[in-house]
């Protein structure tokens, strides 16, 4: 999977509502909110950064991160999705490595946080892929894996 195919650019005015329309597979509903409702959730939460993912000029994707930094004291992954229709090509990857790199022009980026449900293999895979770790910390249902930069 090439970089150049792959792009992330912040939800706007021309690429929200395709992004609504995006889907995930059966299997990870219970995993994801929709992509409505988490652009909502940033409208309201205006350090909330919501960004589309294009693969090939494409709407393929949603991921969103806190541009402040939270719990854990790190910086925080709300969302990533592809929808199901691209999955397994490496599009989730390469956005995340991205979304990273965005993150880490953050003040004082020295770590970045994302929560997981532990059955999510998606997930799992993805992350520990990408260097996060899991040093134990959990938030509800959810584990809490840990990536340095």
């Amino acid at each position: 999977m090439s970089k150049n195919t792959v792009k992330i650019v912040e939800v706007n005015a021309e690429n929200w509502y395709e992004c609504c329309l995006l889907q995930i597979s059966e299997e990870q509903r219970d995993y994801i909110e929709p992509n409505a409702i988490s652009i909502a959730q940033s409208k309201f939460e205006p350090t909330l950064k919501p960004y589309v993912i294009y693969f090939e000029e494409r709407v393929v994707g949603f991921l969103m991160f806190n541009s402040v930094i939270e719990e854990l004291d790190g910086y925080w992954i709300y969302r990533i999705m592809i929808d199901k229709h691209f999955q397994g090509k490496g599009i989730g990857k390469v956005a995340t490595e991205l979304m990273i790199a965005e993150i880490a022009k953050l003040p004082n980026a020295q770590k970045i946080i994302v929560g997981y449900h532990p059955e999510n293999k998606g997930a799992h895979y993805l992350y520990s892929s990408l260097g996060f770790k899991d040093y134990g910390d959990r938030f509800g249902k959810e584990m809490a894996v840990i990536k340095y930069l």
